[in-house]
């Protein structure tokens, strides 16, 4: 499908009233110019609401570790409450959002996670993980894409037979674009793209360049699954990924093709 953008939120820039305006108004306005599907997180919230339920929390290289008890707050916190409120804030500002997860009509068939081995070398079941197949089906996304609506998807999952699964959004993101053919992936969170041991921004990697700050543990925690996302993105065929500051991306810009957004990382093959 022609001129997608599949834009990842981070739950950070949801949180706060005048953000949630600001990304709401980004989004309607983005979604008259191009074909677009957002794609949003909810880490701090669902954090807050596993302390609520004295559920502990449970984290590797930035991928949650997630039992039956955790995927139910997921699954609540998520689709419930952050999807239909950021549903009603694009509305509000003119759009024409339809609240989704990736359980809806095969959008993210997933597998259960394979167990994975951290940056600090030890092998770990996430549990209820799930990793996007690719025999999943885009077809509601681009029927709603033709009709001018923008599809708002909450990182959940479902197995063929049924089950739940808890899906990391940076490759739910990943995955969907793939799918899709997009043009172009933005992941928007709360730093200032992929920063360096200094804390500087990168301006521009490689896929290898990723991979090395992976395996050398120069990416924090929480960027190491944006990395692996954007190796993902660019071998299924996306046309290019950016890792930006949300508080301060351009939406305009965007629209128009502009690459490069303040604060951001521009990662290529």
């Amino acid at each position: 499908m022609k001129n997608v953008l599949v834009l990842k939120l981070g739950g950070e820039l949801l949180e706060q009233p005048q953000d949630l305006d600001r990304v709401a108004a980004g989004i309607a306005a983005l979604a008259e110019k191009s074909r677009l599907v957002v794609v949003h997180g909810g880490g701090k919230e669902i954090d807050a609401a596993l302390a609520a339920a004295g559920i502990p929390k449970q984290q590797v290289d930035g991928l949650r570790v997630t039992d039956a008890r955790t995927l139910d707050v997921v699954v609540a916190v998520l689709a419930g409450a952050i999807n239909t409120r950021l549903v009603a804030a694009v509305r509000k500002a003119g759009g024409k959002p339809v609240g989704l997860t990736g359980a809806d009509a095969a959008v993210a068939t997933v597998k259960r996670a394979a167990p994975i081995v951290s940056v600090a070398g030890e092998k770990v079941d996430l549990g209820l993980v799930g990793a996007p197949v690719s025999n999943g089906s885009p077809t509601l996304l681009t029927d709603l894409l033709s009709r001018g609506y923008v599809p708002v998807v909450a990182c959940i999952g479902s197995t063929r037979d049924g089950q739940l699964m808890n899906v990391n959004a940076d490759t739910l993101a990943s995955h969907i674009a793939g799918a899709l053919g997009a043009r172009r992936l933005v992941i928007a969170g709360g730093t200032s793209g992929v920063l360096d041991e200094q804390g500087a921004t990168i301006a521009r990697l490689t896929s290898r360049d990723a991979s090395r700050m992976i395996k050398a543990g120069t990416a924090n925690k929480g960027m190491v699954a944006k990395l692996q996302a954007c190796r993902d993105a660019l071998k299924q065929g996306v046309g290019g990924v950016l890792v930006a500051n949300g508080r301060r991306l351009e939406f305009d810009t965007l629209a128009n093709g502009t690459i490069m957004q303040p604060d951001c990382t521009q990662v290529v093959r």
